[in-house]
C-alpha cells in the first residue's frame, strides 16, 4: 500500500520541466539530508524515536478454487485467510546526547551540500531557462 502512494510522486517528478528535473537530480543528497535532519529534530523534541516495523496479519479474503479438470464444473469461490503485511510504529529509546551530536554533524553536512548545490542550480537555470 505504501509503495502505491509513492507512484504519483515519482510520476509527478518525471513530469517537471527540464530545469526542475536537472535541479532535482543534482540536489537529491541535500533533500535526503533535510529529511534526516527533520526526523532527528523530531526525535529530540519528543525524547524518543519512532520505529516502524512490519507484521503479517491473517485477513479474510475471497479465494478462488483451483481450475477444475476439463468437463468438470467450476468450484464456487470461498473465504480463506491470507497473510497481509502491515506497517506499524512504536516508540524507541534513544541516546539524546548521541542524537544531538548526530544532528550537529548533519547540520554541518547540510550546509556543505547547500554550498555545493548553488553553482549546480545556477548551471541548471542557465542550461534550461524557464
Amino acid at each position: 500500500m505504501r509503495r502505491l502512494s509513492l507512484v504519483p510522486l515519482v510520476l509527478l517528478a518525471a513530469c517537471g520541466t527540464p530545469q526542475e528535473q536537472c535541479i532535482n537530480r543534482n540536489t537529491r543528497d541535500l533533500r535526503v539530508m533535510e529529511k534526516l535532519i527533520a526526523e532527528t529534530q523530531g526525535n529530540l523534541s519528543r525524547g524518543y524515536a519512532i520505529e516502524e516495523y512490519t507484521v503479517h496479519v491473517p485477513v479474510w479474503q475471497l479465494c478462488q478454487a483451483p481450475a477444475p479438470a476439463p468437463g468438470q464444473p467450476a468450484a464456487a469461490p470461498y473465504y480463506c485467510f491470507e497473510q497481509e503485511a502491515q506497517t506499524r510504529s512504536r516508540p524507541k529509546a534513544i541516546d539524546l546526547k548521541a542524537e544531538s551530536a548526530k544532528l550537529e554533524s548533519m547540520l554541518e553536512r547540510r550546509d556543505q551540500l547547500a554550498r555545493a548545490a548553488e553553482p549546480v542550480i545556477a548551471q541548471c537555470k542557465a542550461q534550461y531557462p524557464d
